[in-house]
């Protein structure tokens, strides 16, 4: 077949892409974090309850979560280049609304508008990874999640330096990272549009890797990669959440040496989303799913047993094992469904999102009943789930040569 313009590009691994997308996808998350980070201003300035503040997280969780895959559904039906753009306007017009928000009902309002342009954004951005990928489909979708797990790392840091000290209308400041991620997009946007047509021809040939398998085990797939997602982020919340507390209970650290060791957590889950890619692409995302999630377990199980060192050390390992599952996950289920990536996509980030974010509060419900131990000795057990990969099927290669 001859390569018309648009599938050559579609083709190779176009890193420009990736890199701006990864960029805007860090912009993107860091201003979604900013909403819990200012819980203890505006519950001061409102007078709220911490019931309400929960509503407040309910409200974004919903908006930023249950729309995605509806979002990414009509975004396969109709791909739409500047959709992008138009989710971090969205965030945008959400963080100004948030700033000036002068009542509990305004509040509502602005984190829900800042949840739909999240809602947006993510499934036209995995989209875009993949178009981008080539035959790099896991490294690709790496290189896209490590910019939105560093947003997210980066936003709280950024609130406490800027936000907290100076009030809430200093969020305004985080609007210039909206407005630089718009621009970033708008320029993605072109390149999506220009490649858009090469869609179909990539749709047909995906679609090769699972016709030998019945619709039935293509459903069961799925559910198991379901499940694997539910055990990944439900330890993931309890780490991110409860791990400085679990030290500080336990060994009676300083706080700035708990977040420290939160932060070697963080940093060696970023590098193990990347390595997870990348592997994945050469030896089989399958294993990978398999050996990241089953392969933590041990580690993980070991930790709450330790001294405080081996526990920081036994962390950073399970922070690389663990995190390179996601991307394998997300690319395995879009080469189940090829072309819905959209669906997909908005489908697996929508249920990181809302498991993150019940597990966040399941485990601290169980540590006001049973204790920061308690919740440690349990979550451990989660990565065990990992067993359940065995059930994945082979998906067949396919010689684009």
């Amino acid at each position: 077949m001859v390569d018309t313009p648009a599938s050559t590009e579609t083709d190779r691994t176009t890193f420009r892409v990736l890199f701006a997308i990864s960029l805007a996808h860090l912009l993107n998350d860091m201003v979604q974090s900013i909403v819990p980070s200012i819980y203890p201003i505006i519950k001061d300035d409102m007078g709220l309850t911490f019931v309400q503040i929960g509503v407040i997280t309910l409200v974004f969780q919903l908006t930023s979560s249950l729309l995605q895959p509806f979002v990414g559904m009509y975004a396969d039906k109709r791909p739409s280049p500047y959709a992008l753009a138009l989710g971090m306007c969205f965030t945008l017009a959400g963080l100004i609304w948030l700033a000036f928000a002068g009542s509990y009902g305004a509040m509502l309002g602005s984190v829900s508008v800042i949840g739909m342009g999240s809602s947006i954004f993510h499934p036209e951005a995995s989209r875009v990874a993949q178009l981008a990928a080539g035959r790099k489909k896991g490294l690709a979708q790496s290189i896209f999640q490590v910019g939105g797990n560093g947003g997210t790392a980066i936003g709280p840091l950024l609130a406490a330096l800027i936000v907290l000290p100076h009030g809430r209308l200093s969020v305004l400041w985080f609007a210039l990272a909206a407005i630089l991620g718009a621009a970033i997009l708008t320029k993605v946007g072109g390149w999506y549009k220009r490649v858009v047509r090469g869609l179909g021809n990539r749709a047909r040939s995906a679609r090769s890797v699972v016709d030998h398998l019945s619709h039935r085990r293509i459903n069961m797939a799925l559910a198991v990669l379901v499940v694997l997602t539910f055990s990944k982020q439900f330890y993931m919340a309890s780490m991110t959440s409860y791990f400085t507390f679990f030290l500080i209970d336990k060994f009676g650290v300083s706080i700035q040496y708990s977040q420290l060791a939160l932060f070697a957590f963080l940093a060696a889950s970023a590098i193990g989303i990347i390595a997870g890619g990348y592997v994945g692409d050469r030896i089989g995302r399958k294993y990978v799913i398999w050996c990241s999630i089953l392969g933590a377990a041990p580690f993980a199980m070991a930790m709450p047993y330790v001294g405080l060192t081996a526990t920081i050390i036994l962390a950073v390992v399970v922070g690389l094992v663990i995190s390179s599952a996601f991307s394998a996950i997300l690319v395995y289920a879009t080469e189940l469904k090829p072309g819905k990536v959209g669906m997909i996509a908005g489908l697996f980030f929508g249920l990181s999102f809302g498991l993150g974010g019940v597990g966040a509060a399941f485990f601290g419900w169980l540590a006001d009943v049973s204790g920061i131990s308690f919740v440690f000795e349990i979550s451990t057990l989660l990565p065990l789930l990992g067993i359940v990969a065995a059930l994945l099927p082979d998906l067949k290669k396919i010689d684009r040569e």
